[in-house]
Formats: C-alpha cells, sequence, structure tokens
C-alpha cells in the first residue's frame, strides 16, 4: 500500500502504523525518513510505503501542495503521473494507467478529472519526464487492444490518451527542456530504484556485542 503525506506529519505516522502492528523498517527509515518511510506487517507479508511530500521513483514530484485538493487521495492527475513516470513498466502498471483513463475524462481543472493542463506543465519543464510519459503513453496506445477491453472501452481510452498527448505537446516548452532536449537520450533521463524485498524485518538489533 502506498500513501502521500507532508514531512511534519512523520512522527505521527511512526506511531500509527507501529500501533497497527507494523515494523518499522529502522535503517531504511533512519536514512530516509525525511521523504520516505516503509513499514511491514511481517505476519501478514504486507508492505506499506510513505512518501513525504515528494515522490521520487524514476522521476521525481513535489506533491506538498496539491495533497488536499482531494480529501481522501492525491489528485487523480498526480496518481496518474506516479504510474507514467515508470520507465521499465510492466504490465501491471499499464493496466492500471489503462483504468484511469477508462474512469476519468481529460479535462483542465482536477475536479474527478484527469488534469491534463497540470500534466503538460510538469511535461513542459521537465524533458525527462516529457520524454518517459510520452513513451509510455504511445507504448500503451499501441497496445491497448491486448488487454481484453470491448471496442467502446478502447475508443473512450484512446480517445483520452490522444487528448492528453495533444495537451502536452502543444504546452510551450521551457528553456531548460529545451537545452535538456538538445541533448536527448544521449544522457540518461531517468534513475531506476533499487530492487528491494517487499517485506524484510530489518530491526535494529539492541543485543550489546560481548
Amino acid at each position: 500500500m502506498d500513501f502521500m503525506a507532508h514531512a511534519k506529519q512523520s512522527k505521527g505516522i511512526k506511531q500509527l502504523f507501529v500501533g497497527l502492528g507494523y515494523v518499522p523498517r529502522d535503517l531504511f527509515n533512519a536514512m530516509q525518513g525525511y521523504k520516505r518511510l516503509i513499514f511491514n506487517d511481517i505476519e501478514h507479508q504486507r508492505r506499506v510505503d510513505v512518501f513525504l511530500d515528494e515522490f521520487k521513483m524514476c522521476h521525481n514530484f513535489n506533491f506538498k501542495n496539491r495533497m488536499e485538493l482531494d480529501d481522501q487521495t492525491i489528485p487523480i492527475a498526480d496518481l496518474l503521473a506516479t504510474k507514467l513516470q515508470i520507465v521499465e513498466i510492466n504490465e501491471k502498471d499499464m493496466k492500471d494507467i489503462l483504468t484511469v483513463f477508462l474512469d476519468f475524462d481529460v479535462s483542465k481543472t482536477d475536479s474527478n478529472a484527469i488534469n491534463g493542463d497540470y500534466l503538460a506543465k510538469l511535461s513542459s519543464d521537465d524533458w525527462g519526464i516529457y520524454k518517459t510519459f510520452m513513451t509510455n503513453l504511445n507504448k500503451i496506445l499501441a497496445s491497448v487492444g491486448d488487454h481484453g477491453l470491448d471496442d467502446a472501452q478502447k475508443e473512450k481510452i484512446i480517445g483520452r490518451m490522444n487528448q492528453l498527448k495533444k495537451m502536452i505537446e502543444e504546452s510551450p516548452k521551457s528553456f531548460r527542456w529545451k537545452m535538456r532536449a538538445r541533448v536527448g537520450e544521449n544522457v540518461k533521463w531517468y534513475e531506476l530504484p533499487e530492487a528491494d524485498k517487499e517485506v524484510v524485518d530489518s530491526r535494529m538489533s539492541t543485543n550489546t556485542a560481548k
């Protein structure tokens, strides 16, 4: 399970999950706890990731000023961004993205819709984000017929994805974007998160060496 919260809430978050029986990943939380926390339910093999203000995986997004836009979750556009930013995208991620486009229209606001203007702005400020977003959108469009969707569903998804692509392409690009675009794929534009086991009991030992 993934959650977003503010860094200033980290103390309460730690107390909450420990109270629920989750084990903090001590070493990771000690080193990365200002931006991310991990808790494990060892007995049931469940893991919780809590991203604090920022979401950083293949690309970095600051959600600090967007978390209050929805009472229950981060806005749909931000949720979609966390999926579109995955460089080594897999079948599950692709299905998640298809589901978002099937359920939500592309709009210029965050009101029960994918805020295309917001995603276009992210893409127009950072060529790396643009590159990964567009690569994944094109990849999913090319395989939309491979997921058991009916014709009406495919038509809806394709229309919405093409609408988002158009908004991204037509959004004015920043000077930084244009300079980075000149370099292109000659320099890596993303990070790959380190491989990690889903559930690890990494509680720091309290035993004193003899």
